[in-house]
């Protein structure tokens, strides 16, 4: 959705095009500046005005984690028996360059979870990577971890982590999958993490225009009084 915005956008903005016969260094950079800033507030107010998916809720079992929109930490989180269960999510996109995970319409069709279950005192958590769609639910890998924070969790493990989840047999596969199920993982959290990853991107790119907008201006402030 908004990458259907952007580029619909982009190519009302022959930026290069307008400013090629200006001979001046000093006029040139200006000028850029200029229309940067002027390209960036008008995309800024059109991402403004689209509106915002309908709110969802998650399942009653788990909780939004407090300031998940404005980070890149779990978005939602449990305690099960004695367990914590934390869930991060993202697009499909952001794990496989190139693949696809919207459909025609720019829908969000398919998201990466990675679900975490650790226990009091124990140096390691359970780690599953997880694929979710509207109607069904798979598990990619499981892997014991060790505990770290956000930024280290898709770091490559130095530890062997275990066969395939594919290998596995039948029997074993099954039993995992009925793990996190019983922990209340599954396609029943579509809904609200499709909508959730709308805002959150909606969120990074208003923020992104209003900050690169805010770095130019100040380019553009310095130059003038250094004329």
């Amino acid at each position: 959705m908004l990458r259907k915005v952007l580029k619909e956008a982009s190519v009302r903005q022959p930026l290069w095009r307008m400013i090629a016969s200006r001979r001046s260094t000093t006029n040139i950079s200006t000028a850029v500046d200029s229309m940067l800033l002027r390209s960036l507030k008008e995309h800024y107010l059109e991402v403004s005005r689209m509106n915002p998916p309908p709110k969802v809720s998650p399942p009653s079992v788990f909780t939004i984690v407090k300031g998940a929109l404005d980070e890149n930490g779990p978005v939602l989180t449990r305690t099960y028996g004695n367990e914590e269960i934390n869930i991060h999510v993202m697009r499909l996109v952001n794990m496989l360059p190139g693949g696809g995970a919207e459909d025609d319409d720019g829908d969000i069709s398919q998201l990466f979870l990675h679900v975490d279950v650790s226990k009091p005192g124990e140096e390691k958590s359970l780690h599953f990577l997880c694929g979710l769609y509207p109607d069904a639910f798979g598990i990619h890998s499981v892997s014991l971890r060790t505990k770290a924070g956000n930024s280290q969790l898709l770091e490559a493990p130095s530890a062997y982590n275990g066969p395939l989840f594919e290998v596995l047999d039948e029997k074993m596969r099954d039993a995992f999958h009925s793990y996190v199920e019983e922990r209340g993982v599954n396609e029943s959290l579509f809904n609200f993490l499709q909508a959730w990853i709308y805002v959150k991107e909606h969120r990074d790119l208003m923020r992104w225009f209003k900050t690169v907008g805010g770095f130019i201006n100040q380019n553009k402030s310095t130059k003038a009084s250094q004329q």
